[in-house]
């Protein structure tokens, strides 16, 4: 296979029939690596949000529990791209998600937020530092795959196109970016987890290159020291340089889910995706529950 006959493979698609096929064949085949960066990236803004920040914290699921926090949510969200909404595992994914969002009084306008920074955040990434540049195709089928995500999850006023989905989120973090001591913990729990990854020598470093690669609105909204300019210009020109070696490399033949990233630890003895995730009890500290104002659709139960 020549390096860019998958990227003719999906231009010759439908983009909206086949919206969730060529997200597959994207972010499995093409760019595995940049999307689960890109995909930490867009949940570790959410953080920023006050409101959002806030319950994560009072949930403890991110600050006690990081790893298998992070690993769920890795699986969930990826079995879907694996197996396609119509799947059992799909199904069953989406309904899992549904109900631990259902568990809280989680507004529609950070759900839709949530949702469009799992649009954006992928392809301002690749776009920066993957090995080519997002096509047309694959933007417009990220676009209609989370916007069929959101109506399985009952989220409201979903937006239709990319770029709308980018209006959406700036527009958001415009208005909602603040400093909140609740959502720098379990922003600081998040960089710990991630340098943890690593031998602990290289803890520094990693927490550094990291917050290098954040924007100045998310470093301010969290009150972290901003890295100095060369700093910055060192670690993005090292993930650029990453992204042309890939360029040189052959394509990949076989298909990487997030199931398969070494990051990926809890689950050594493999898992079910109805154990996944949350289940907050009634009067148990640290799982405050209420109801949603948004509902599933039938098509996710």
């Amino acid at each position: 296979m020549k390096r860019f006959e998958r990227l003719e493979q999906m231009l010759r698609m439908d983009p909206e029939r086949d919206a969730s096929e060529i997200y597959r064949l994207s972010s499995a085949y093409e760019f595995p690596w940049d999307h689960t960066r890109a995909l930490e990236l867009a949940l570790y803004r959410t953080y920023a949000v006050p409101s959002i920040g806030r319950l994560l914290a009072e949930t403890a699921e991110l600050t006690d529990r990081t790893q298998r926090r992070y690993d769920d949510t890795a699986i969930l969200l990826d079995t879907v791209v694996e197996h396609g909404f119509a799947s059992d595992e799909g199904r069953t994914a989406i309904r899992r998600i549904n109900q631990m969002h259902r568990s809280y009084d989680i507004s529609n306008d950070d759900m839709r937020y949530v949702l469009c920074t799992f649009v954006v955040v992928p392809k301002r990434w690749i776009d920066a530092y993957g090995w080519r540049e997002l096509s047309r195709h694959e933007t417009i089928a990220s676009a209609v795959h989370y916007r069929t995500l959101g109506r399985h999850m009952g989220i409201k006023d979903i937006p239709g196109t990319y770029e709308e989905f980018e209006a959406c989120l700036d527009a958001y973090e415009k208005s909602h970016f603040a400093w909140d001591p609740d959502g720098r913990r379990v922003a600081d729990a998040t960089l710990n987890l991630m340098a943890s990854w690593y031998p602990r020598p290289l803890a520094p470093l990693l927490k550094l290159t990291t917050l290098s690669l954040l924007d100045d609105p998310l470093l301010k909204a969290f009150q972290y020291e901003r890295p100095s300019d060369a700093t910055r210009a060192w670690v993005r020109r090292a993930v650029r340089a990453r992204g042309r070696l890939v360029r040189l490399m052959p394509p990949r033949r076989a298909p990487h889910f997030a199931r398969q990233n070494w990051e990926i630890r809890s689950y050594p003895n493999g898992y079910r995706i109805t154990d996944l995730g949350t289940r907050p009890v009634p009067g148990v500290k640290g799982c405050p529950v209420h109801r949603a104002r948004t509902a599933p659709v039938s098509a996710a139960e």
